[in-house]
């Protein structure tokens, strides 16, 4: 309970505000109904981020303590005001050439036309999210090092592609340029763009890691585990930015109030942070051997629906269910391989 005990704070203090600014606009009938859809929307936030949660625990148990902290503090404060809020504000000024300011305004007095905007750069948003989740999960498909295989054969044929320089980009790539004949024209070249630039970020992150984790000679030991603890504290960040471009969107379907949204999500976002810290203290990863392969499983069909999102809507209870599903059903493995393992 300790690790959510900040959570629940968070979440209460969330509430109270959203109450008060609904109470404001139309009395204790409006504030009880926006406490109750800042709620619902932080519910589905969990619901939809447990994959994301696993993923981000199997990083965040490489970082030293401090910076596991920092995600917890600073992380929250990026994740809730900088990808809840500034950043879809920032897609909205990329798309339409209209000034921060005034999208923020728009956002804040406007929120329909606000809405509107934000969905209509929906094939930039679906295309650089995508992307970067199926680089997330090439890369673990194909990690040749890696021992443990929740498929067997199938798993480790996979892997051993890996050994195949940048199969991951060249993969990734091609998906993208097949997909070119799936969406719209006009939107072609938009979702080339933005999936192509998807792909860059995602290397230049894991490049950069990769960088810190081999210190030059002579260095000390302790300063490479910092500097490599904070360009895993990045790629978080943007791990969880792609996460919630969807649930951003999808959040507009409940209600158009931007205050409201982001007290909501910030509510699923700190759920979210304070799981992923729960399952790293308490070593759920070690003891559920394959919920970081069900995880990676759901990223990579999270990537697909985003992708397939470009041209057809996709429902995002459909999302929720397929990342259920594969969190539940490599649970069950692993409690089967536990069995099996500990008899033999």
């Amino acid at each position: 309970m300790k690790h959510f005990r900040v959570s629940l704070i968070v979440a209460i203090v969330c509430l109270s505000v959203a109450f008060y600014w609904g109470f404001l606009t139309g009395g204790m009938n409006a504030g009880l109904t926006a406490a109750t859809i800042a709620m619902i929307l932080g519910v589905l936030e969990v619901s939809l981020s447990f994959d994301n949660a696993v993923v981000n625990a199997s990083i965040l148990k490489r970082m030293d303590a401090k910076w596991q902290n920092y995600f917890l503090t600073w992380g929250i404060l990026i994740a809730v005001f900088g990808m809840r809020l500034v950043f879809p504000i920032a897609i909205v000024q990329f798309a339409t050439g209209i000034d921060f300011l005034a999208v923020a305004d728009m956002a804040l007095h406007d929120s329909a036309k606000y809405a509107e905007h934000l969905t209509a750069a929906h094939v930039q948003i679906a295309a650089f999210g995508g992307m970067f989740l199926l680089m997330v999960f090439f890369g673990f498909l194909f990690d040749n090092d890696r021992e443990i295989h929740w498929l067997g054969y199938l798993e480790r044929k996979f892997a051993s592609f890996g050994k195949l320089e940048s199969i991951e980009i060249i993969l990734s790539l091609s998906i993208l340029l097949g997909m070119q004949s799936f969406v719209h024209p006009e939107d072609r070249l938009t979702a080339i763009v933005a999936g192509v630039a998807g792909v860059v970020l995602f290397v230049i992150v894991d490049s950069m890691s990769a960088l810190f984790e081999n210190e030059e000679e002579g260095e000390e030991v302790s300063d490479a585990i910092k500097r490599g603890s904070l360009m895993s504290f990045v790629y978080l960040e943007i791990l969880d930015a792609s996460f919630s471009f969807d649930g951003v969107i999808g959040a507009f379907a409940i209600t158009q109030d931007v205050v409201i949204i982001m007290l909501g999500l910030a509510i699923g976002a700190m759920f979210v942070r304070s799981l992923t810290v729960y399952l790293v203290r308490q070593g759920m990863l070690d003891e559920y051997v394959f919920l970081e392969h069900g995880a990676h499983y759901a990223i990579g069909a999270l990537a697909g629906i985003m992708l397939i999102g470009m041209k057809h809507e996709v429902p995002e209870v459909v999302t929720g269910l397929i990342g259920a599903f594969f969190i539940g059903l490599s649970v069950m493995s692993s409690i089967f391989y536990k069995r099996k393992h500990g008899a033999a």
